[in-house]
């Protein structure tokens, strides 16, 4: 496992499941936490296959400009907030969002998000102990000393993993209200969703076409055009 090359001064869980009392559910289900001496990384890992669409600013994600998902960073933030209720005395900036995908995707995404001074990082899984280790390299030379000590750290770790919920009939409830939820935001969107319109000439575009302008914030100024008036950009 990729984890298990971290440096020593680490340490990690994965597969948690914790009480988080603003989700449907009433739980939090977090894919891998590393607790380092310099953050606390935060992991949600996705399976999708194809173009990945987003703005960190915007709820709705998409794959393939036709697929829609939750933005994973708000949902990767309702992780930590289940994280922070129990580990409360780490500061929000001491957290790192990571969200990490197959290669078998592409990322059409804020460029920052690839930038590794950042908080909120998108990567590929194969890359992700480089990415980890290059933003422990930075953290190390802006904080100086380290934040959390190596009791600081086991203490983290040990009250997560006690914390952590293994009864099968809870997870499994969970996922399926987890599941539930998604099929039924999926039925409301077919429902609801309207075609977008170039601002220029008006002319309805496919909702690969608007992720396309929308993810290019910089070119397109967050408007949507067509293809023809795409080219005038």
């Amino acid at each position: 496992m990729q984890l298990d090359q971290l440096p020593k001064t680490c340490k990690y869980l994965s597969d948690l499941l914790l009480v988080n009392n603003k989700s449907k559910s009433g739980y939090s289900q977090i894919d891998h936490i590393i607790f380092s001496p310099f953050a606390v990384f935060v992991i949600e890992t996705k399976n999708y296959s194809g173009i990945i669409y987003g703005d960190r600013t915007r709820k709705q994600w998409s794959v393939n400009g036709k697929f829609p998902m939750l933005n994973p960073f708000i949902q990767n933030y309702g992780h930590i907030e289940a994280i922070r209720s129990s580990l409360n005395s780490v500061e929000n900036s001491n957290f790192v969002s990571m969200i990490s995908f197959t290669k078998r995707c592409k990322f059409k995404v804020n460029s920052e998000l690839r930038e590794i001074q950042s908080n909120d990082l998108i990567v590929y899984d194969i890359e992700l102990t480089e990415f980890i280790t290059r933003k422990l390299n930075v953290l190390k030379l802006q904080k100086k000393t380290a934040v959390f000590s190596e009791g600081e750290i086991l203490n983290m770790y040990n009250k997560l993993q006690k914390e952590n919920i293994k009864d099968s009939n809870i997870r499994k409830n969970h996922i399926e209200i987890v599941k539930a939820e998604n099929n039924g935001k999926k039925s409301i969107n077919n429902l609801t969703n309207t075609s977008a319109k170039c601002v220029t000439c008006g002319k309805s575009v496919s909702q690969k076409v608007e992720s396309f302008c929308l993810s290019n914030k910089e070119r397109f100024n967050g408007n949507v055009y067509c293809y023809e008036h795409q080219k005038k950009h």
